[in-house]
Protein backbone atom coordinates (compact mmCIF):
# COMPACT_ATOMS: atom_id res chain seq x y z
CA UNK A 1 0.00 0.00 0.00
CA UNK A 2 1.41 3.74 -0.86
CA UNK A 3 0.64 6.97 0.93
CA UNK A 4 0.82 10.15 -1.39
CA UNK A 5 0.05 13.41 0.24
CA UNK A 6 -4.33 13.01 0.83
CA UNK A 7 -4.23 9.80 -1.80
CA UNK A 8 -3.52 5.84 -1.00
CA UNK A 9 -3.52 3.31 -2.97
CA UNK A 10 -3.99 -0.54 -2.44
CA UNK A 11 -2.98 -2.79 -5.10
CA UNK A 12 -5.64 -5.67 -5.38
CA UNK A 13 -5.42 -9.65 -6.16
CA UNK A 14 -3.81 -9.29 -10.57
CA UNK A 15 -6.77 -10.48 -12.60
CA UNK A 16 -6.47 -11.60 -15.76
CA UNK A 17 -7.79 -9.25 -17.81
CA UNK A 18 -4.92 -6.69 -15.84
CA UNK A 19 -4.23 -4.93 -12.81
CA UNK A 20 -6.93 -4.04 -10.30
CA UNK A 21 -6.15 -1.13 -7.20
CA UNK A 22 -7.98 1.10 -4.69
CA UNK A 23 -8.13 4.40 -4.55
CA UNK A 24 -8.70 5.83 -0.99
CA UNK A 25 -8.94 9.46 -0.68
CA UNK A 26 -8.40 10.95 2.74
CA UNK A 27 -8.29 14.54 4.37
CA UNK A 28 -4.54 15.98 4.78
CA UNK A 29 -5.88 16.21 8.47
CA UNK A 30 -8.40 15.11 10.75
CA UNK A 31 -10.41 18.47 11.04
CA UNK A 32 -9.75 19.80 7.56
CA UNK A 33 -13.16 20.78 5.74
CA UNK A 34 -11.76 21.25 2.31
CA UNK A 35 -12.09 24.80 0.69
CA UNK A 36 -14.86 26.34 1.17
CA UNK A 37 -14.82 30.09 0.75
CA UNK A 38 -15.13 31.82 4.10
CA UNK A 39 -17.69 34.52 3.13
CA UNK A 40 -20.13 34.65 0.77
CA UNK A 41 -20.48 36.25 -2.34
CA UNK A 42 -21.16 39.45 -2.60
CA UNK A 43 -24.39 40.33 -4.75
CA UNK A 44 -24.48 43.64 -6.49
CA UNK A 45 -26.41 46.84 -5.26
CA UNK A 46 -29.45 46.76 -7.58
CA UNK A 47 -31.07 50.01 -8.64
CA UNK A 48 -34.21 51.71 -8.55
CA UNK A 49 -34.31 51.03 -12.54
CA UNK A 50 -33.46 48.02 -12.20
CA UNK A 51 -36.21 46.72 -9.93
CA UNK A 52 -38.79 48.52 -12.25
CA UNK A 53 -37.50 46.84 -15.25
CA UNK A 54 -37.72 43.93 -13.73
CA UNK A 55 -40.84 44.35 -12.04
CA UNK A 56 -42.50 45.85 -16.10
CA UNK A 57 -41.04 42.78 -17.10
CA UNK A 58 -42.67 40.30 -14.96
CA UNK A 59 -46.03 42.31 -15.59
CA UNK A 60 -45.16 41.57 -19.17
CA UNK A 61 -45.04 38.17 -18.78
CA UNK A 62 -48.16 37.57 -16.69
CA UNK A 63 -49.99 39.85 -19.43
CA UNK A 64 -48.91 37.52 -21.67
CA UNK A 65 -49.64 34.29 -19.95
CA UNK A 66 -53.05 35.65 -19.47
CA UNK A 67 -53.35 36.08 -22.92
CA UNK A 68 -52.59 32.84 -23.46
CA UNK A 69 -54.88 31.31 -21.15
CA UNK A 70 -58.23 33.80 -22.84
CA UNK A 71 -56.99 32.30 -26.36
CA UNK A 72 -57.06 28.76 -25.14
CA UNK A 73 -59.94 29.16 -23.83
CA UNK A 74 -61.78 30.93 -26.51
CA UNK A 75 -60.34 28.22 -29.26
CA UNK A 76 -62.07 25.75 -26.37
CA UNK A 77 -65.00 27.17 -26.14
CA UNK A 78 -65.52 27.55 -30.63
CA UNK A 79 -64.97 24.34 -30.65
CA UNK A 80 -67.72 23.25 -28.09
CA UNK A 81 -69.72 25.65 -30.59
CA UNK A 82 -68.68 23.77 -33.53
CA UNK A 83 -69.08 20.26 -31.90
CA UNK A 84 -72.72 21.79 -30.87
CA UNK A 85 -73.79 22.79 -34.15
CA UNK A 86 -72.97 19.41 -35.88
CA UNK A 87 -74.98 17.94 -33.01
CA UNK A 88 -77.87 19.51 -33.59
CA UNK A 89 -77.65 19.44 -37.44
CA UNK A 90 -77.05 15.81 -36.99
CA UNK A 91 -80.09 15.80 -34.39
CA UNK A 92 -82.17 17.42 -37.14
CA UNK A 93 -81.03 14.93 -40.32
CA UNK A 94 -81.94 12.14 -37.99
CA UNK A 95 -85.58 13.47 -37.21
CA UNK A 96 -86.61 14.34 -40.97
CA UNK A 97 -85.15 10.67 -41.72
CA UNK A 98 -87.17 9.22 -39.14
CA UNK A 99 -90.04 11.41 -40.20
CA UNK A 100 -89.61 10.17 -43.77
CA UNK A 101 -89.03 6.19 -42.76
CA UNK A 102 -92.52 6.53 -40.93
CA UNK A 103 -94.44 8.12 -43.53
CA UNK A 104 -93.16 5.87 -46.13
CA UNK A 105 -94.10 3.39 -43.52
CA UNK A 106 -97.35 4.69 -43.14
CA UNK A 107 -98.09 5.27 -46.95
CA UNK A 108 -96.94 1.06 -47.61
CA UNK A 109 -99.54 -0.05 -44.81
CA UNK A 110 -102.26 2.26 -46.21
CA UNK A 111 -101.58 0.72 -49.48
CA UNK A 112 -101.71 -2.81 -47.95
CA UNK A 113 -104.93 -2.19 -46.11
CA UNK A 114 -106.67 -1.09 -48.95
CA UNK A 115 -105.77 -3.63 -51.27
CA UNK A 116 -106.57 -6.12 -48.00
CA UNK A 117 -110.02 -4.32 -47.72
CA UNK A 118 -110.58 -4.78 -51.40
CA UNK A 119 -109.77 -8.25 -51.80
CA UNK A 120 -112.07 -8.76 -48.79
CA UNK A 121 -114.63 -6.88 -50.88
CA UNK A 122 -114.01 -9.02 -53.98
CA UNK A 123 -114.04 -12.24 -52.00
CA UNK A 124 -117.54 -11.32 -50.28
CA UNK A 125 -118.98 -10.22 -53.89
CA UNK A 126 -117.87 -13.58 -55.03
CA UNK A 127 -119.65 -14.90 -51.84
CA UNK A 128 -122.71 -13.03 -52.25
CA UNK A 129 -123.24 -14.16 -56.13
CA UNK A 130 -122.99 -17.73 -55.12
CA UNK A 131 -125.51 -17.11 -52.39
CA UNK A 132 -127.51 -15.59 -54.68
CA UNK A 133 -127.13 -18.35 -57.48
CA UNK A 134 -127.92 -21.21 -54.68
CA UNK A 135 -130.91 -19.06 -53.12
CA UNK A 136 -132.58 -19.08 -57.41
CA UNK A 137 -131.34 -22.58 -57.51
CA UNK A 138 -133.21 -23.12 -54.32
CA UNK A 139 -136.19 -21.32 -55.57
CA UNK A 140 -135.88 -22.53 -59.22
CA UNK A 141 -136.06 -26.21 -57.09
CA UNK A 142 -139.42 -24.88 -54.73
CA UNK A 143 -141.17 -23.75 -58.17
CA UNK A 144 -140.30 -27.42 -59.68
CA UNK A 145 -141.37 -29.32 -56.37
CA UNK A 146 -144.71 -27.10 -56.64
Amino acid sequence: MESNGGLQVKELNKRTSGQAFEVILTPLTPDAKGEFPLSPLKKKETSLDEIKKKLDAAEERRKSHEAEVLKHFAEIREHEKEVIQKAIEENCNFKKMAQEKLNQKMEVNKENRTAYMAALNEKFKEKDKKFEEVRKNKGAMKELDN
